[in-house]
């Protein structure tokens, strides 16, 4: 089935005694495949959301679940595993270890995951980002578009259902946002992986099948 729903989702921070809310009771679902843009103003809550479906974080009421299995129910253990398994992240900064090369940076989902490793399926993900030419060198060299392919490729390599997004062409001039956000679009259909993006970039929006807008705590449809 391969879906994430959130139910009833409300979220508030404690700042020195002060109930800050930020979301309000949010519906929302998503199956793998679909293209899920999330917009709205700085501060709106569109990372705070963007975590808590991807269970990095957990929200002050109501409930999230994916497929029949509801995250908050889970222990870390096996939070850890659901997204090991499942999801992969890009973020606007790469988090590329500096004192490992480009491949080793890329295998780390599947060390983590004690899998062995299919050398023709990672050679694939990396011809397909482009950086075959790259495998031995160090984050340091590369560019920024590299580094976000770095990234890309690594978010791929445990063959997730969902990849979260969150920024992830913000620290890109705009010729290397669109060369980005393109490559993330075609390996979004081409392996019918869902995408979920929290941004402010317009066009990279544009071509999402649903956007959702986060105002005053709510979530709408635009």
């Amino acid at each position: 089935m391969n879906k994430i729903e959130s139910n009833n989702l409300s979220k508030s921070f404690f700042i020195d005694g002060d109930e800050i809310k930020v979301l309000n009771k949010i519906n929302l679902s998503i199956k793998r495949g679909d293209l899920v843009a999330l917009s709205g103003k700085s501060g709106a809550g569109k990372s705070t959301l963007l975590q808590i479906l991807a269970s990095l974080d957990t929200p002050s009421s109501g409930s999230i679940k994916y497929d029949d299995t509801p995250i908050t129910s889970l222990n870390n253990t096996d939070l850890s595993s659901l997204r090991l398994n499942n999801f992969g992240f890009v973020y606007q900064f790469h988090h590329l270890l500096e004192d490992l090369t480009v491949l080793e940076n890329i295998l780390i989902p599947l060390e983590i995951l004690n899998k062995s490793i299919n050398k023709l399926e990672v050679s694939k993900i990396i011809d397909e980002v482009g950086l075959s030419h790259r495998l031995n060198h160090h984050p340091w060299r590369l560019s920024g578009g590299e580094k976000q392919r770095v990234a890309i490729a690594r978010a791929l390599t445990n063959k997730p259902n969902f990849i979260f997004l969150d920024e992830p062409t913000g620290n890109l001039d705009e010729e290397n946002a669109a060369i980005i956000q393109k490559l993330l679009l075609d390996i979004s259909r081409k392996y019918n992986i869902a995408l979920i993006t929290a941004t402010h970039d317009s066009n990279f929006i544009r071509n999402f099948d649903k956007i959702y807008k986060i105002q005053d705590m709510n979530l709408t449809e635009v």
